[in-house]
């Protein structure tokens, strides 16, 4: 996928139609991310297009959270620095589902967002490194955010697969990523798998870069796709993103309800 195949849907139809709701919908869970364009002016325009899905998933950072640049952070996403590809909130139990990226402004120099396929880049390197595969799927390691107001932490793996050994989730993130604590006979080899899998985020194949507009919000699986941005310089111009998430499960239910026959219609 190229930025210009990226599927691209219209708000207004979104918020009035259902059937112009279902295409959307399964754009964005096939191909796990899709920008919705012609958002209005306000920073709510995002969240009423999440809406529209089903009820938002609060975190320790709120409802609804503000990417700008903004003194004494306790997140480096607001700051103007380099986000390197990650998953938001792995130290959660349950990771946030689908995230919004509302942007309201995007002046300054810089301040590309990047997005990377998790599931290819690990069936990738199922293929290519069996051993690190497994090691990342079989060993958990520790995630945690804390500040002064919440300290959380689980023992995850970076790859979760589901009964039939399908890739069903990614939990990378190097800076929530806690000191590895798994036994000192498979430490080293934990290090190369985990190395295996970084060096793939910055192979330039997997990545996908968008330049967002005032209007436009991407939306993608953030248990499947990895997300960051190049740094940008404040100086030259503000940069504004208002985001939210959704989780999959409200996801899912939307899905099945708009798949139903419509009211009163006859079943075979």
């Amino acid at each position: 996928m190229t930025a210009q195949t990226v599927p691209r849907h219209v708000a207004a139809p979104i918020l009035a139609d259902d059937p112009a709701l279902n295409a959307w919908l399964q754009d964005t869970a096939r191909y796990g991310i899709a920008i919705v364009e012609g958002l209005e002016d306000r920073t709510s325009a995002g969240v009423d297009v999440a809406q529209r899905i089903g009820f938002l998933r609060e975190t320790n950072f709120g409802t609804t959270f503000e990417v700008i640049n903004k003194p004494d952070p306790n997140n480096l996403a607001y700051t103007s620095v380099a986000l390197p590809l990650h998953t938001d909130l792995p130290n959660q139990e349950v990771p946030p589902g689908f995230q919004f990226l509302h942007c309201l402004a995007n002046e300054a120099t810089g301040g590309g967002s990047l997005f990377a396929d998790g599931f290819a880049i690990a069936e990738d390197l199922r293929v290519e490194d069996p051993e690190a595969f497994r090691l990342l799927c079989d060993v958990p390691i520790p995630f945690r955010f804390h500040d002064p107001e919440a300290d959380i932490r689980v023992h995850e793996p970076v790859i979760t697969l589901n009964g039939s050994g399908e890739v069903i989730e990614i939990r990378y993130n190097a800076h929530l990523a806690g000191v590895f604590d798994m036994p000192s006979k498979i430490m080293p080899d934990y290090y190369r798998a985990y190395r295996a899998y970084m060096a793939k985020t910055r192979d330039p194949k997997y990545r996908l870069t968008l330049k967002l507009k005032g209007g436009e919000m991407v939306v993608f699986d953030n248990r499947r796709v990895l997300h960051g941005r190049d740094a940008f310089d404040p100086s030259t111009g503000f940069r504004h993103l208002h985001g939210c998430y959704v989780d999959r499960g409200e996801f899912t239910s939307r899905l099945r309800l708009l798949a139903r026959p419509a009211s009163g219609a006859k079943t075979v």
